[in-house]
């Protein structure tokens, strides 16, 4: 046997048993301990087989470590084959999660039988590739072509009782003790004289598909994929499953899974995946440096954004106090958490009784005494130093030593806030993104003196909460706004250079953007960015901004106004190119001496990315971020940068940072150096011929 698998007998039945920490992801060695063990079991005089894992969870997946690497021998193809034509019935005993490789593992098993908290699911599709080891073939025939497709190219886990209620479990253990139980139950089986069940014997009538139904099930999908074409591929996969043999299909998949393996969409993915990772672990931190404990939370304003932070915490069972300046104020606040939590109820994703247990977990307050006693406060009001200043004095004063001062800040100095306290060591950043209970991404801001143990503590109470987290050194903006400012202007300056609001937005989307940015302007509020620029007291380059200005002084502004960049139905909100602005464009342009040309889609992309690259080599350099993918997690998660582009700093390596280096000087020479200067590390680079990867490895 491998060092990673055991084999024993209990009640003559032969328990396979998989130990290889921490996920027990099916590699080589578990493959091959795997193989022989299922081999050793026929030639003894066992009754049945059961294969369980030890640790927190069953094969959580492929080792992807391995993609892109030569094959080892067994395959997983060659191990599934060997489980499903065993000669002896074999149980996959499901604890934890049983996802991918692992999944496609338990249903080449004759019977599965799973304890109640256990998940299992096909997630590959999040790293651009689809089930390659039968998973496209197995599932619709168990749980049906719908569900099959549903669950495969959503790469969602499904919980023990729905997967009970697919087919995909046989039976739901009581899950006290996991290998009696399931050992009893493979007795049963064997005792009963159970058929050896295969899935791949089973056939699907595909008279039973409605015509159209692939083809209409690929535009669906399509919807939401946003440029991905790992969903296309899974639903062709699937189709297979009902018009050919199994080993046909399988052909399919395979042929299929390798052309996405080797795409530029998977290579991408596959970096979120391990960069979202390494976010979560700060370079100079010590292993063994100590958490504080975290067990009541304040949050300092109950708005939009203070509002959201409370729910964050109330749904993992931390309580809350949301601090107002007035009772009027608190009930709005407490109020529209409610509003919230209800509507999650209507759409059938919480029970009532779950949102009655959240919402006593938060209380408020009008007194600062109130939460003397609280681990952790989180400031959420306006963006006006002197009042943070002033709230931070407040909590410097009444929090008790040892508590936690984070500021929910997007813009401004954490070290500025962190003296206006005699505890600059307990001041820290904690840049939630709006809506705070939807959105995954903490920026976790590091001050000059914050202390070891508070950033450790909060990356772990991220992570608690459900949040993704990238750690940032303190400057404007930190590292998502601060790169977005490029991003922004370039939308409004290639309006005056002549493209128009329909053309950018939709050359963004093409990209892969959820929302263009001009739509994006439109649904947050143009007043927004309208007043943050008549409080900054000095006049912007009117380039970047006087169409926006003059949209809102006509009160268009946004999707709240019914009228921004475009015009919006009242009762869909769909946006239509409205020619009032077209003209308002042309007329800015004439006013400011601009000559207006053909823009190309190409352009309007690399004017618009380009820069993020650029000020993320910046922030490279000044050591903002600590590797550039951390800069990629923050906008994955925050911004809606397409995931199959991996983020704006893979996406520059991948498109070449010689070619990203050139575009910019050709920018330069072309639109005036005031916004196209490049990075002194996107330069060196270039010339080197290196990437922002290779950056990383060198730099530790």
């Amino acid at each position: 046997m491998s060092s990673v698998v055991s084999y024993e007998i209990v009640n003559n039945i032969g328990v396979i048993k998989v130990d290889s920490p921490p996920v027990n992801a099916l590699s080589q060695a578990v493959r091959e301990g795997i193989l022989d063990a299922v081999n050793a079991a026929q030639k003894d005089d066992t009754d049945a087989i059961v294969l369980m894992c030890e640790g927190r969870t069953f094969i959580a997946g492929a080792d992807i470590t391995e993609f892109g690497k030569p094959p080892r021998d067994p395959s997983l193809p060659a191990v599934l084959g060997a489980l499903e034509n065993s000669s002896k019935l074999v149980v996959a005993a499901i604890h934890g999660t049983a996802l991918g490789g692992g999944f496609e593992t338990a249903l080449a098993c004759h019977y599965r039988c799973a304890v109640p908290s256990a998940k299992v699911g096909l997630p590959e599709v999040k790293l651009g590739i689809l089930p390659g080891a039968g998973g496209t073939q197995r599932v619709p025939r168990i749980a049906g072509v719908k569900a099959a497709l549903d669950m495969i190219t959503s790469g969602n886990p499904v919980a023990a009782g729905k997967a009970s209620d697919m087919g995909l479990i046989d039976e739901v253990l009581a899950g006290k003790d996991l290998k009696a139980e399931a050992v009893a139950y493979a007795r049963d089986l064997a005792d009963s004289g159970a058929l050896l069940k295969r899935i791949r014997d089973i056939k699907i009538d595909p008279a039973s598909i409605e015509p159209g139904f692939f083809d209409a099930y690929r535009k669906q999908v399509a919807k939401r994929a946003r440029g991905q074409i790992a969903q296309d591929r899974i639903v062709s996969c699937v189709e297979a499953a009902v018009n050919l043999p199994m080993d046909e299909g399988l052909e399919v998949e395979r042929k299929l899974f390798s052309e996405l393996v080797s795409s530029p969409q998977s290579k991408a993915m596959r970096h979120a995946f391990f960069a979202e990772r390494e976010a979560a672990k700060i370079k100079d931190l010590p292993k063994d440096t100590p958490i504080r404990d975290v067990k009541h939370v304040a949050i300092i304003g109950s708005g939009t954004m203070g509002g959201g932070i409370a729910m964050c915490f109330a749904n993992v069972g931390i309580p809350v106090t949301l601090v107002e300046l007035n009772q009027e104020a608190l009930d709005r606040g407490l109020g529209i958490i409610r509003k919230n939590y209800s509507i999650t109820v209507q759409k059938g994703k919480m029970s009532d009784a779950d949102m009655e247990k959240r919402l006593t977990l938060i209380d408020g307050t009008t007194s600062y005494d109130d939460i003397k006693n609280v681990d952790l406060v989180i400031e959420a009001v306006f963006e006006n130093p002197d009042i943070k200043k002033e709230v931070f004095g407040k909590l410097d004063a009444v929090c008790k030593q040892g508590a936690i001062l984070a500021t929910n800040t997007s813009y401004q100095d954490v070290n500025m806030i962190a003296e206006a306290t005699s505890r600059p060591q307990d001041v820290v950043g904690m840049h939630f993104f709006s809506p705070a209970n939807v959105m995954k991404l903490l920026e976790v801001v590091r001050g000059d003196k914050t202390a070891d143990d508070v950033l450790a503590t909060v990356m772990k109470l991220g992570k608690a909460i459900g949040k993704v987290c990238a750690l940032s050194r303190v400057c404007y903006g930190f590292i998502g706004n601060r790169m977005l400012q490029g991003y922004g202007r370039q939308a409004h300056m290639l309006l005056l250079d002549g493209a128009t609001p329909t053309q950018v937005d939709a050359a963004a989307e093409k990209f892969g953007m959820a929302m263009g940015p001009l739509a994006v302007g439109d649904l947050a509020g143009l007043d927004i960015g309208y007043k943050a620029r008549q409080a900054l007291g000095t006049k912007p380059d009117p380039r970047t901004c006087i169409i926006a200005d003059a949209l809102v002084e006509m009160d268009r502004l946004g999707q709240k106004s019914g009228a921004g960049y475009y015009k919006y139905d009242a009762a869909t909100r769909a946006r239509q190119a409205d020619p009032e602005v077209e003209a308002l464009i042309k007329e800015k342009a004439k006013e400011l001496g601009i000559e207006q040309r053909e823009i190309s889609d190409e352009e309007i992309v690399d004017r618009l990315f380009f820069p993020l690259i650029n000020e993320g080599a910046l922030i490279l350099e000044e050591g903002i971020a600590q590797r550039p993918g951390d800069i990629d997690v923050v906008y994955l998660y925050g911004y809606g940068f397409p995931v199959a582009k991996g983020g704006p700093m893979f996406y520059g390596d991948q498109v070449g940072l010689k070619q990203v280096y050139d575009r910019i000087c050709e920018f330069r020479d072309k639109l005036g150096a005031d916004y196209w200067q490049p990075a002194p590390l996107l330069e060196k680079l270039a010339k080197e011929g290196k990437t922002f990867a290779d950056w990383a490895k060198e730099n530790g």
